[in-house]
């Protein structure tokens, strides 16, 4: 029996090796290139929208040109893209172009700040950046996409400070939702403090949430090195709508860069319904999972 369970495993090594190199390798090319890009995010002006409402069927593509005649809301529904931790907007400079190409109209980021030392007082900036982006869209709610730490800001605002009320789906990439035992080794700084599986922030985040309509949509990797267990970004919680996304080979800074994600949140934000709760697109993603399902990628 031990012969059979040694073996098993070495052929899941053997199988799963060249898809882990291959994800560690481009990797380390992702993090190599947003060093390069790092400082220009510092001097750009993160809130970079669009003209939000005036559409121009010139030069789109059919995919720009199938969202706008299939739903115009869809379209224009602002999105929100928040950084994560000692990082800036530039971490979302193909998500961003993703997006536009297949049609969303208007797309910014938020920025709050290296020197931020509080999850609660970072969601109560975004509140704000919130209530201002919906000022100047006119919309009553949009979308956020999150990565890392940024998701789990979103998700404090969301679930605490009634921004379930602004937000129709929130998007979160390697955020650690039940924590992540690596702050345990950085727990002398307040904010990495805050990230550790025994925090008071993740507490909240346990509590009672019956009145949260914001649809949650979790991506995680296996081979995330910032989020140990790689589990624990996914939202398990028996008040929110949330889907987790197992996502393999794409590594934590990685997953704002990868088409197959940028493919997927297009799709499942392609289609309101009405009341803000789900998506029906039978041709464009797959039908909408009960909450805490998994899926794949």
């Amino acid at each position: 029996m031990l012969n059979s369970a040694i073996g098993g495993i070495s052929r899941v090594v053997r199988r799963d090796l060249p898809r882990v190199a291959s994800g560690v390798a481009i990797e380390a090319g992702w993090i190599a290139a947003h060093l390069v890009m790092y400082p220009g995010g510092l001097l750009s002006d993160p809130a970079n929208r669009s003209a939000h409402g005036h559409y121009n069927f010139r030069g789109f593509t059919p995919a720009q040109r199938g969202l706008v005649h299939a739903g115009v809301d869809a379209a224009a529904t602002p999105i929100l893209l928040v950084h994560g931790i000692v990082d800036n907007h530039s971490i979302f400079t193909v998500m961003d172009r993703a997006l536009r190409r297949r049609g969303f109209s208007d797309v910014s980021s938020f920025d709050y700040g290296l020197l931020t030392s509080d999850v609660r007082g970072a969601a109560g900036d975004l509140q704000q950046a919130v209530e201002q982006l919906c000022a100047d869209s006119g919309y009553e709610r949009i979308h956020i996409i999150g990565h890392s730490l940024g998701g789990l800001i979103a998700r404090y605002y969301i679930q605490r400070m009634d921004g379930h009320r602004r937000v129709h789906t929130c998007v979160t990439l390697g955020s650690p939702h039940q924590g992540t035992t690596l702050a345990k080794i950085g727990k002398v700084v307040p904010l990495v403090r805050q990230l550790a599986p025994d925090s008071d922030v993740i507490a909240e985040l346990t509590l009672p949430a019956p009145d949260c309509s914001t649809r949650f949509i979790a991506f995680y990797s296996d081979i995330d090195h910032l989020i140990l267990p790689h589990w624990s970004a996914t939202i398990v919680h028996p008040d929110l709508n949330a889907t987790n996304v197992a996502i393999h080979g794409v590594g934590h800074m990685s997953m704002p860069n990868n088409g197959r994600i940028a493919f997927q949140i297009a799709s499942a934000l392609r289609h309101l319904d009405a009341d803000g709760t789900r998506v029906e697109d039978a041709s464009a993603s797959p039908p909408a999972a009960p909450r805490g399902a998994t899926g794949e990628c």
